[in-house]
């Protein structure tokens, strides 16, 4: 660790990722920048070193923390006007986790509102730019924060994945992005979207930071009962035979140089002495239905409780309750937002619930049993992020369908729990990254962010 060493100091650190957040500010990725506490928090890491005193293993490291994240430092926005000028009492335990190490936040992230997106244009703080292209998107819903390891501001960002919100942002701006196991990392304290489908993660430019963060993150927590037990840090290191490539996500839907990354990265694995497997997987087809039934329905519910009384931000446009409900949440609420309570809400009423919910409740059993099927005969799989590298700005914003296409290969992970991890694999001819994503059974998280330097081209 240099900072233990002596060979670099926190504070320089830290005023170097400062110094390039405010350099980048036209890319849009901050919300809020943490400029003074985190040099003071550096400051006293560097008197701790100095005086010989014990230091955590992320001591100095400065990190961007996605802003759905509660912590007493900023406003926690998720970026949404209807929780302007909420500052948090508490903190999440995955932030109390890193900061006890030694992390030090340097700003919070910009995201679609509410992690409710594909592309960061969902922000009441307007658009986060693509790393590689400001014409296009960075990807959503954790664009800020894929942004901010790409261009080399911080070594690593915190993230959430619901249906693919670490894994595409990773994938359009060249990093690493993990959604774990679900009930690996707590989830206490992060702004809800859907309580059985969300996962926290992280962004890293290596593998080997990845399982650093995986190893302090993960594990159980009190305030958080869907944690399972510390499993990560003990998992035994498995020999990987089999790769298998899911059928389906490897036609002409696909963009024809994402299947040539794909072809390639199997050659290499093959050149390895690993056996490619092209699988079936019929049942992931209604994966992106169910999961725009399921998902909603948890949306409805969790924003249920933004009101305009309890905190937040209140309209004062209104003569009764029901008009401060009214004119808050229409005031407050992003228009994907209200698209997806509307969604929810109508899916779980009454002569409804039967015919969507429940059906896709069902679909949701029958995904998991196709990956544990899958993973009977091969030991991970390897699929893109997403059909596209990073599209235009505005190009599919007013168009919600079109915008959900995006997410059809990332939301079946979600639904069945298992872990995925977003490696880059080159660029398009344009300059565009690519990304493909390593699929592994529940609770081999580990395996799979060491099996991904397997796809490392040497260099």
């Amino acid at each position: 660790m240099k900072i233990a060493n002596k060979k670099v100091s926190a504070v320089r650190l830290v005023k170097d990722a400062l110094k390039k957040a405010h350099e980048f500010e036209d890319y849009n990725i901050f919300t809020f920048l943490n400029d003074e506490a985190a040099l003071k928090k550096a400051e006293e890491i560097d008197k701790k070193i100095a005086n010989g005193e014990k230091v955590g293993k992320l001591a100095g490291v400065p990190y961007a923390l996605k802003d759905n994240f509660l912590s007493p430092e900023g406003e926690t926005t998720a970026s949404a006007h209807i929780l302007q000028g909420f500052s948090s009492p508490i903190t999440a335990t995955a932030v109390e986790k890193l900061e006890k190490e030694g992390a030090i936040m340097i700003g919070r992230t910009n995201l679609d509102a509410f992690a409710h997106g594909s592309s960061t244009e969902n922000s009441y703080f307007g658009p986060t730019l693509n790393s590689h292209d400001k014409k296009r998107v960075a990807g959503g819903s954790s664009g800020g924060s894929a942004v901010a390891v790409a261009l080399d501001i911080v070594e690593f960002a915190t993230g959430t994945d619901t249906g693919g919100s670490i894994r595409q942002p990773a994938s359009f701006n060249g990093v690493y992005g993990f959604k774990p196991t679900y009930g690996c990392i707590s989830r206490y304290g992060v702004v809800a979207m859907a309580s059985s489908t969300d996962c926290v993660g992280f962004f890293t430019k290596t593998p080997e930071d990845m399982n650093l963060l995986m190893s302090i993150a993960n594990g159980k927590d009190a305030k958080d009962l869907t944690t399972l037990d510390d499993y990560y840090v003990d998992s035994k290191i498995k020999e990987i035979k089999k790769i298998g490539i899911v059928k389906d996500f490897n036609n002409n839907s696909v963009d024809a140089e994402i299947r040539k990354a794909l072809e390639s990265k199997c050659k290499l694995l093959e050149s390895k002495g690993y056996e490619i497997v092209e699988l079936e997987m019929p049942a992931l087809k209604y994966a992106l239905a169910a999961y725009y039934i399921i998902v909603p329905a948890e949306v409805a519910s969790n924003l249920s409780r933004y009101d305009g009384v309890r905190y937040g931000y209140r309209s004062e446009d209104s003569k009764n309750l029901d008009g401060l409900y009214a004119n808050t949440r229409e005031e407050g609420f992003m228009p994907e937002n209200k698209r997806r309570i509307m969604i929810g809400n109508f899916v779980l009423s009454s002569g409804f619930y039967d015919a969507y919910f429940l059906k896709a409740a069902k679909v949701r059993t029958l995904i998991v049993k196709e990956y544990e099927k899958a993973f009977q005969n091969c030991d991970f799989l390897l699929t893109p992020v997403s059909p596209n590298p990073a599209f235009k700005l505005g190009e599919k914003v007013n168009d919600p369908v079109a915008m959900y296409l995006e997410d059809l290969m990332s939301v079946s992970l979600n639904l069945a729990g298992v872990p995925g991890l977003a490696i880059p694999a080159g660029e398009t001819k344009e300059g565009l990254p690519i990304g493909l994503q390593l699929v592994g059974p529940r609770r081999s998280d580990k395996n799979l962010i060491q099996f991904s330097k397997e796809l490392e081209e040497e260099k």
